[in-house]
């Protein structure tokens, strides 16, 4: 032969390259001392020895491997060297790759190709080993590796190479991103494909009890939590038949808690969902939040708190009942309404009949919680079995002005009179003069007309309405005048009236014990009994203002608003009174454990009814001093009583922009300066006797108390930014600062811009409030929605859409930072133009000036 054949020598589970990729080297066969040791008889000896390995290529797997360790389990043990040469020769022919048994090491036949290739040799390696059977020391031995080598992992079976690790690296992070995903997508199936679409727009987690509610681009502009209360282990189940609404409602239930309702329902661009949770037991209180803040927008309404705040997410308030009170002294003022804004174009509004307690930031999360829950004053339970219902509605619209249009009461001139109308132009165009002293006895005919003489005095300011604090009778409940002090009212009136001053009287729905009324109530059950008793004739009994004791007539009783009415129509015609300002308290004023005729489900539904009932007898109401919904025009509404401070003064802004925007249009705010003074020697009497409600400051035309007046530059700011509200109302006069001329001077300068720019604006907006229930005094956003710069500015306010004003409110500044919205403005000082989307720094404003600034034309060129 030209060529010694070449042994083809392998492993029996390696593979070997085809003969045609390499030329076979010269073979001289050699046996080792390894090859000695081989089994005998086709024994089952591992031998580990690599002899011929140098003249294979190894593409050996761990998967192959293993197949092959399957194999010779099924092949047995059995074959020798001839054996495993014809299987070779089977496999060679087959597949051309020959394949050697692990278990034993044999030598495969060798081929030679023909010069041309076309023709192969099989060339019979013998066995050179001594013999077919093996020695008991070789027995055990084979036995005892094959035992270790796989007690161990495969890895360490043989040593691998750098290449190897890599790859095995490789695939180990490959295997890890794959977890990764895998748990990545189901978490992401557990947030979004359990969190089903019920509703246009809407999407409920019924699992994490979670809602998402989106605009018309998809964004997410909500983020509620429901039912907070309930454990997070408890499953939900859907409703029994009997327990589902015929309203299309979807209805789910946590067993022994809480049952929820949602619903839904869209009309002229204005989508609302409906939630309803109804409590399973007594102790359960169904308790719902929404984000404030950040992605989720600002919150604003309700109404003034305990550190008022614009929007409500920079303030707090723990869990409390949302129910009327004194600022100050409880949680909540004394005009509420249950209605919140954001400004992602989302409201709530929470039913009237809800026993609805509210936080604000309490659990030091930005959150807006609602909660339904009876107590033992503010809510009381109807009856033994009776469960706390939470119902709400989530309405979403274009944009938060869109929202707020459509939310609003439509058509205030509904039964309105010409007269009213009147009344509304009177109130906007002139002053309020409050004349309320302290004591009974500073309260005179006398003092009322040095008062209105003072008045006329000014020379530049017109009459108005000429308002008495309750100290016009001997004791509050009388509803008759004090025939002492004022002996001859009604003369007096004729000749106000004459020099054109309209005469209205403060009237409380409470009884002191000391009046000549209160035993005849008492006798034809005409006040508040209290709960407990079984005599319901024993009136319940609290204090209010300079009232020690007394009682509260009950407005539920049909008797009584007869009897009411009755009182107040002799007034009127005794002494031609004008109109009237209900001093209604707050639900803290009312009895601790009151009972009426008819049960209310909360406290403060008493000052609609009594509202209802005074104007249901054709009589003029000038104002109320609080409210939890909107009386009809030409109500106005009052601002909660104020001291004489500049932290008085910051606050007036943000509660006359939280009260327009939850419905109350026409405002009435406290006196230039404040309604009292709390450096004056009364500040005890105020704190102890509880005096520091509405007109309890002293008597400025008495000239011993004209050194208690509020602080000048104090007074001018207070001037300044009641000048473009919607009602200007005085009690200390501007010329009562005798020793500074250039308060006189400030006022006429303010009267004048007034007359010629407010009044006008007041009127062409008040019928625009009449339409629709737009708010005269407007936040910035309402200019601009879409301009987040306009949702935080707390000390900014429009008139309407044509007029912004930028005040002053603290002591010795002379400038400010003035927020300008989009379009282009006029500046009110030096006549200048401005455009706006932008911010004027160092803006200079002397004492003597405000900074307010007129919409132009969209056209204006610079």
């Amino acid at each position: 032969m030209d060529k010694v054949p070449q042994l083809a020598l392998s492993r029996r589970n390696s593979i070997s390259l085809p003969n045609v990729m390499m030329e076979p080297p010269e073979y001289e066969p050699q046996l080792t001392p390894e090859r000695q040791r081989s089994d005998v008889g086709g024994g089952g000896g591992y031998d580990t020895s690599d002899t011929f390995s140098d003249c294979v290529v190894s593409t050996t797997t761990d998967d192959e491997e293993d197949d092959d360790e399957e194999e010779r389990g099924r092949r047995g043990r059995g074959g020798g060297g001839g054996g495993l040469a014809e299987e070779g020769q089977r496999r060679s022919s087959a597949a051309k790759v020959p394949v050697r048994n692990a278990r034993k090491k044999s030598v495969m036949p060798m081929v030679h190709r023909g010069a041309q290739g076309d023709s192969q040799e099989t060339i019979e390696i013998p066995d050179h080993s001594p013999g077919n059977s093996i020695t008991s020391i070789n027995s055990i031995s084979s036995l005892l590796k094959e035992k270790l080598v796989m007690s161990f992992p495969r890895v360490l079976k043989k040593r691998r190479k750098p290449k190897e690790y890599k790859l095995q690296s490789f695939v180990a992070m490959l295997f890890l991103s794959i977890s990764f995903l895998v748990g990545f997508a189901h978490v992401f199936y557990h947030q979004q494909v359990l969190q089903r679409a019920y509703f246009d727009r809407i999407r409920f987690n019924k699992e994490e009890r979670l809602v998402r509610v989106f605009d018309s681009e998809s964004g997410q502009i909500a983020l509620g939590y429901l039912g907070v209360q309930l454990p997070d282990t408890d499953r939900v189940f859907h409703c029994l038949p009997n327990q589902q609404k015929s309203d299309g409602s979807v209805c789910m239930e946590w067993l022994n808690h809480a049952r929820l309702y949602l619903n839904y329902r869209e009309s002229a661009g204005l989508r609302c969902y409906h939630i309803t949770w109804t409590s399973l037991q007594p102790a359960e209180f169904p308790t719902d939040c929404y984000e404030d803040g950040g992605d989720y927008g600002h919150w604003y309404g309700g109404g003034r708190t305990l550190g008022m705040a614009w929007p409500v997410e920079l303030g707090r308030v723990e869990m409390s009942a949302f129910v009327t009170g004194h600022v100050g002294r409880h949680r909540w003022g004394s005009v509420l309404k249950r209605y919140f804004i954001n400004s992602r174009g989302v409201a709530i509004a929470v039913d009237a009949n809800t026993p609805l307690y509210v936080s604000i930031n309490d659990d030091e999360k930005t959150r807006l919680c609602l909660q339904a829950r009876y107590d033992d004053f503010a809510y009381i339970r109807p009856s033994a079995d009776s469960l706390a219902v939470l119902n709400y509605s989530v309405c979403t619209s274009s944009n938060m002005k869109q929202l707020h249009s459509s939310l609003s009461e439509k058509s205030l001139w509904d039964g309105l009179k010409r007269s009213d109308v009147e009344v509304v132009h009177s109130l906007l165009t002139e002053p309020v003069w409050q004349i309320a002293p302290l004591s009974p006895s500073l309260l005179t005919e006398q003092a009322v007309i040095n008062y209105t003489e003072a008045v006329i005095g000014l020379g530049f300011l017109r009459q108005g309405h000429v308002l008495l604090n309750e100290f016009w009778q001997t004791e509050v409940g009388d509803f008759t005048v004090d025939e002492e002090r004022f002996p001859t009212m009604e003369k007096t009136i004729d000749i106000f009236h004459r020099r054109g001053f309209r005469i209205a009287l403060s009237i409380q729905p409470y009884i002191s014990t000391e009046s000549i009324n209160f035993a005849p109530a008492v006798r034809q059950g005409l006040l508040v009994t209290e709960r407990g008793r079984k005599h319901r004739r024993v009136p319940a009994l609290t204090s209010y203002k300079s009232v020690a004791s007394a009682g509260m007539l009950d407005i539920t009783n049909n008797q009584s608003t007869p009897w009411l009415l009755d009182k107040l129509n002799q007034l009127r015609q005794n002494y031609h009174i004008d109109s009237f300002y209900l001093d209604l308290g707050t639900a803290h004023d009312m009895p601790q454990y009151y009972r009426m005729e008819r049960n209310l489900t909360n406290p403060d539904h008493y000052k609609q009814l009594l509202t209802a009932a005074i104007l249901s007898g054709q009589l003029s109401v000038l104002g109320v001093s609080g409210a939890v919904a909107r009386p009809p025009a030409p109500v106005f509404v009052s601002l909660p009583s104020l001291p004489s401070t500049w932290e008085s003064l910051q606050v007036i802004i943000p509660t006359v922009l939280t009260y327009g925007i939850i419905g109350y249009p026409f405002l009435l705010p406290g006196p230039v300066g404040g309604d009292y003074l709390i450096e004056s020697p009364f500040r005890d009497s105020l704190i102890k006797g509880n005096l520091t409600a509405e007109f309890s400051q002293p008597d400025t035309s008495r000239p011993e108390q004209s050194s208690f007046l509020p602080v000048k530059e104090l007074y001018i700011r207070w001037l300044q930014l009641a000048t473009f509200l919607p009602v200007i109302r005085y009690s200390h006069l501007p010329s009562d600062y005798v020793d500074s001329p250039d308060v006189l001077a400030q006022a006429k300068q303010l009267t004048a811009l007034r007359q010629k720019i407010i009044n006008p604006l007041l009127k062409k907006y008040a019928e625009e409030a009449l339409d629709w229930g737009a708010p005269l005094i407007r936040p910035l956003w309402m200019l601009d929605p879409s301009d987040s710069a306009c949702h935080l500015v707390v000390d900014e306010f429009s008139l309407g859409d044509e007029l912004l004003v930028a005040p002053i409110l603290s002591p010795q500044q002379h400038e400010r930072e003035v927020y300008l919205p989009a379009g282009v403005w006029k500046d009110g000082i030096d006549g200048s133009l401005r455009k706006g989307s932008r911010w004027i720094h160092n803006y200079k404003v002397p004492l003597e000036k405000i900074a307010h600034f007129l919409k132009m034309p969209d056209n204006t060129r610079f």
